[in-house]
């Protein structure tokens, strides 16, 4: 097993992207070979010596035994873990934009908040945001087809608008209240919301959207289909959308 430990240096002024952080960049290098590896502050190329002290106990020949832990906020760190393919991430704070995006295995837990567009177009592994999330969790970047694809993402507080945006797989868990317009032109996969949310499953083809706190407006575009049992807990189900033929299930408490 590797265990890699960054802290920042600093609290980041101008926005790193680094999506070299992940296990299968880090597996089997040596902490001088971890630190050389390049990230972009800004547009100037920066080592990721430059950004974060570094320590390397153990080593690992692949990605799947490979354990980073980043100490402190990065909430300036962009693309975290993008496309990581085994392993696993925590972040002992919150954490900027994309992480997780097109995340294809492994596990990424972030004990602080997380900025838009987590797990973006991800098709599997798993994210756990132990705080809240911003606007889009698993949805497409804008002009994509499709956003998550597969693996699951859970926010143990509150998501902002549009979670699950062109959503075609896998599974989000919202433990509290999300935003507006979740599961806007869903193709597939689950959304399960657990506090209140506002006009969900817009332009929804397939797919299923489960609320079980209250919905404060309807999208007019849904064929109520009576009263059915999801987990042994009564919902008030609805199909559409009708609009674009629709046959996606929303249910609702």
């Amino acid at each position: 097993m590797q265990t890699v430990t960054l802290v920042p240096k600093e609290q980041f002024k101008i926005s790193v992207e680094a999506e070299t952080i992940t296990p299968d960049n880090f597996a089997g290098k040596s902490t001088d070979e971890i630190g050389a590896l390049v990230a972009f502050e800004g547009n100037a190329p920066r080592p990721l010596s430059e950004l974060f002290d570094i320590k390397v106990d153990g080593s690992a020949d692949a990605a799947d035994d490979v354990k980073i832990e980043i100490n402190g906020n990065v909430n300036r760190v962009k693309r975290i873990g993008e496309a990581m393919t085994a392993g696993l991430i925590m972040i002992n704070g919150d954490v900027d934009m994309r992480c997780g995006a097109k995340m294809k295995g492994g596990t990424i837990t972030i004990k602080g908040n997380a900025d838009s567009w987590v797990g973006q177009e991800m098709t599997g592994g798993e994210i756990n945001v132990q705080g809240d999330a911003n606007y889009y969790v698993g949805a497409g970047y804008r002009g994509e087809a499709c956003g998550m694809r597969g693996g699951k993402i859970t926010v143990f507080g509150n998501a902002n608008d549009f979670v699950g945006e062109h959503m075609c797989g896998g599974e989000i868990v919202i433990k509290g209240n999300a935003g507006i317009m979740p599961g806007l032109s869903n193709k597939g996969g689950k959304i399960v919301i657990e506090g209140d949310t506002d006009m969900p499953g817009s332009e929804m083809t397939k797919g299923t959207i489960i609320v079980k706190g209250t919905v404060k407006d309807m999208m007019p575009v849904y064929q109520k289909e009576g009263i059915e049992a999801v987990d042994g807990v009564e919902f008030t189900k609805y199909v559409g959308d009708v609009v674009v033929d629709g046959v996606g299930e929303l249910f609702v408490k």
